[in-house]
């Protein structure tokens, strides 16, 4: 679907929109910048939504065809959701995830962009404003981590390990009170946990290899068809918490990645996530 230069010149876009919408208004957002979408912790500011438009618009520039899924445009009207019922190629869009982080001036933030074609994840950018590199997968091809000179590291998730020595992101925020009794006692089993408040460089950590382990209970998927993708190509095995394949285009069941098979089953089952 796309090339290696095409994947560049992506990165390149998103790059470009974190220089000019981005980073300038990091740490000088002024109070009626941000502002809550569905509760106090969700929130949305004047970055969010300038970097949307002009990845939007840059992106139906060149694949006029192309449906573009929004995050910002989905809290506005959530019928945008259903763009992804639809066949052809759609572009799921995060311009700023770990909004929390940017707004409270914490360097923890990413653009995440994933290409979807007929409901099948195809091309997966998570750029980091401050590292200035982006990861890249595209399905078939593997994962690697591109900077601004076209330099190259490949990525690969970390090897196998017992659960003792685990490290993981466990998000057990947006899990039903059932669940979160059952898991958060059981945390301690892992070797260690992190928790980034950023879907984007939790991703990035586990396909190179920082960590073992990433639990997601709320799916959305411009938080989650790019790293999915970004992990699977880096080598890592991952699934719904009843077995069942990730797509983009199921947003409830949770998410477990793992280094392989026999990790996941060894995860869910410590942390009773089945």
């Amino acid at each position: 679907m796309f090339s290696a230069k095409q994947a560049s010149e992506i990165a390149a876009l998103l790059a470009g929109a974190a220089r000019s919408e981005i980073m300038p208004r990091f740490r000088r957002l002024a109070a009626g910048q941000v502002r809550a979408k569905a509760s106090a912790f969700d929130l949305v500011t004047e970055a969010d939504e300038a970097a949307e438009r002009r990845i939007a618009e840059e992106l139906a520039a060149r694949w006029p065809e192309a449906a573009i899924l929004g995050e910002e445009a989905a809290a506005a009207d959530p019928a945008v959701l259903r763009l992804l019922e639809r066949e052809g190629l759609c572009f799921v869009l995060d311009p700023v995830d770990g909004t929390a982080n940017f707004a409270a001036g914490v360097p923890l933030f990413g653009v995440m962009l994933a290409a979807v074609l007929d409901g099948e994840t195809v091309g997966a950018w998570i750029h980091d404003p401050l590292g200035q590199d982006t990861a890249i997968a595209l399905r078939g091809e593997g994962a690697w981590v591109e900077d601004p000179s076209g330099h190259r590291t490949d990525c690969r998730v970390a090897p196998a390990a017992p659960v003792a020595s685990m490290i993981g992101a466990v998000s057990w925020g947006f899990m039903e009170p059932a669940r979160k009794e059952r898991v958060l006692p059981r945390l301690s089993r892992l070797g260690g946990t992190v928790n980034y408040r950023c879907a984007a460089h939790e991703y990035r950590l586990a396909a190179t290899g920082g960590a073992h382990l990433l639990v997601y209970n709320r799916l959305m998927p411009w938080d989650h068809a790019p790293g999915a993708l970004l992990h699977a190509e880096a080598g890592g095995f991952a699934a719904q918490f009843d077995g069942t394949p990730y797509t983009p285009r199921r947003h409830t069941g949770g998410l477990i990645c793992a280094p392989d098979r026999a990790s996941w089953d060894a995860a869910r089952e410590a942390l009773a996530l089945a």
